[in-house]
């Protein structure tokens, strides 16, 4: 998991009418959301080869212009985990560029009225002249938990992984509700138990699509595990020696877990 602020290398600033320069930052994505890699595995320096739907000026990276471009091409795409593999800074900064991309390609023309957007002057914003709706990058926020039973884990087996393996409980924040209260109905809906001592941990940029993963931990409070057969089909408690750990560091989940297996009871 990456823990650096992406402010580090970036700042933020957004147009489309600047265009880009020798050595600057072109993020290519195509419909799939996968970023283009030349053979070397790098950038591309030149957007000469590509069917170009927009450009798109996002900010300033180590020095340099940066750009989200969205294409229409059968090059060599890699998807954003894949990207992490070969280099966490570039997933870093790619992450950001995707979601500007999806929110850039998906409210070009209002979603009120159908009439073409304006990029605003001020904020990263595209509003509609015609009746003035406006359209923000929108995020997904959601919560995962790691829940503690003395000296053992929580972990469940979600009905959409493609392999057998456990994970932590998460999910989606629902309207009306605070994250709070999205940990403890999720924990209740997907296994059947209450939990106590909530304590929130920190947060993820996760764009897979859109999320934002709100960490937490908790005990058990009471109650049988009971899965909910539909997102959970198993779930059990796990010692710190039986947790299956996942192929990559990725996500906050795994620090979740090594912050379990690092505890003292």
């Amino acid at each position: 998991m990456i823990e650096k602020s992406i402010y580090e290398n970036y700042q933020i600033d957004f147009s489309v009418e600047i265009t880009p320069d020798n050595d600057d930052y072109l993020f290519v994505f195509n419909e799939n959301r996968q970023l283009y890699l030349d053979d070397d595995k790098k950038l591309p320096k030149s957007l000469d080869d590509f069917n170009i739907n927009f450009c798109l000026f996002m900010g300033i990276y180590k020095g340099h212009k940066a750009f989200t471009v969205n294409v229409n091409s059968v090059e060599t795409f890699y998807d954003l985990r894949d990207v992490y593999e070969i280099s966490p800074d570039l997933y870093h900064i790619a992450g950001k560029a995707v979601l500007v991309n999806d929110w850039y390609l998906s409210h070009r023309f209002c979603g009120r009225c159908g009439t073409p957007t304006l990029l605003d002057e001020k904020d990263m914003m595209l509003k509609c002249p015609s009746c003035g709706q406006s359209h923000y990058p929108r995020i997904a926020p959601a919560i995962i938990v790691a829940i503690r039973k003395d000296d053992k884990l929580l972990m469940a087996q979600h009905s959409y992984h493609n392999t057998i393996r456990y994970a932590l409980i998460a999910g989606f924040v629902e309207p009306g509700e605070s994250v709070e209260e999205a940990v403890h109905r999720e924990v209740l809906e997907e296994v059947g138990i209450k939990i106590r001592n909530l304590k929130y941990m920190k947060s993820q940029s996760w764009p897979f699509p859109n999320s934002l993963m709100l960490a937490f931990k908790a005990e058990y409070d009471s109650g049988d595990i009971k899965v909910d057969g539909d997102e959970i089909v198993k779930a059990k408690w796990f010692g710190k020696d039986e947790i299956i750990r996942y192929p990559s560091d990725i996500s906050i989940s795994d620090w979740l877990i090594q912050e379990f297996i690092d505890s003292t009871f």
